[in-house]
């Protein structure tokens, strides 16, 4: 019989204390939700896109076991994040019991030429709340479409920006001021950089050629990414709007009134998290 998942276990590995909290409980509970929808079983070779700090990493090698393995990669650098660095939360993972089937692979851009793994490699590639790092639509076909060669599936989850509940809003106005105003800026670490629709990931994945076979919606508005980015957006965006020198005053103005009012969302409080669309596919 498989033993349960203990989520208060797998917690305290990803936690930058090492002891459990609310937080980390929330978020570990929420990867393993996924997961569990993705079908991801013992023995499969996983290739994780994107890992960050290695809260879905952490959950794909519980499930994977010692017959398997995860191979992460993430194209920041070890010492990006906060309040741990990606390394040294990673480097703690790796210590951990599930800690021996992780590889991770930091400072990868998989567009690379030089990035590369024989056809049919892994079992399945995962990319979880990663693809509104991406710069464009534009590269995440690119990265769909090199992915085909290298996986049998491809398994995706990210938030849905169709809001069903007026608290989900704020967090949906911070995405999108942030995807507008990133639109012109040409360096940038931001959290958002492109807003990919799940009506977007779908036709992408479709257009690189891999076969939709499940779709699902996973509710998460319980968990705290919604605060965090309106609180980011709120606290960064007057100084980053300010600097865009070469974008017209009237969408400047815009910008500047889609704070104002995601300003008065935060000042009422009750602020969701958007759910999450999550897809499974084949070649």
């Amino acid at each position: 019989m498989k033993k349960k998942v203990s989520i208060e276990e797998l917690a305290t590995y990803i936690s930058p204390t090492g002891k459990l909290s609310e937080i980390q409980a929330v978020q570990t509970q929420h990867r393993l939700h996924l997961a569990e929808f993705w079908g991801i079983h013992a023995g499969e070779n996983i290739l994780e896109i994107g890992c960050g700090q290695g809260d879905t990493t952490a959950i794909l090698a519980y499930l994977t076991g010692n017959t398997g393995s995860v191979h992460a990669v993430d194209i920041a650098s070890p010492d990006y994040g906060a309040p741990e660095t990606l390394g040294e939360a990673i480097a703690k993972l790796q210590q951990s019991p599930i800690g021996k089937q992780i590889t991770v692979s930091f400072d990868t851009d998989i567009l690379a030429s030089e990035v590369d793994f024989p056809e049919n490699s892994f079992d399945t590639i995962v990319l979880s709340h990663s693809s509104w790092y991406v710069n464009s639509q534009e590269t995440l076909l690119e990265m769909f479409t090199k992915l085909n060669k290298w996986g049998k599936r491809l398994v995706f989850a990210e938030w849905d920006t169709r809001v069903t509940e007026s608290h989900q809003l704020p967090h949906f106005l911070a995405a999108l001021l942030q995807a507008q105003y990133e639109s012109f800026r040409q360096t940038t670490e931001a959290n958002i950089r492109t807003l990919i629709t799940p009506e977007d990931s779908l036709m992408l994945a479709e257009k690189a050629g891999w076969k939709i076979t499940e779709e699902a919606v996973i509710p998460s508005k319980h968990l705290q990414d919604g605060g965090w980015e309106v609180d980011m957006t709120i606290s960064d965006a007057p100084e980053i709007i300010d600097s865009l020198h070469s974008v017209p005053g009237k969408f400047k103005t815009l910008l500047a009134s889609e704070l104002n009012t995601l300003k008065t969302y935060h000042q009422r409080g009750s602020i969701q998290s958007m759910d999450t669309f999550a897809f499974i596919a084949v070649k």
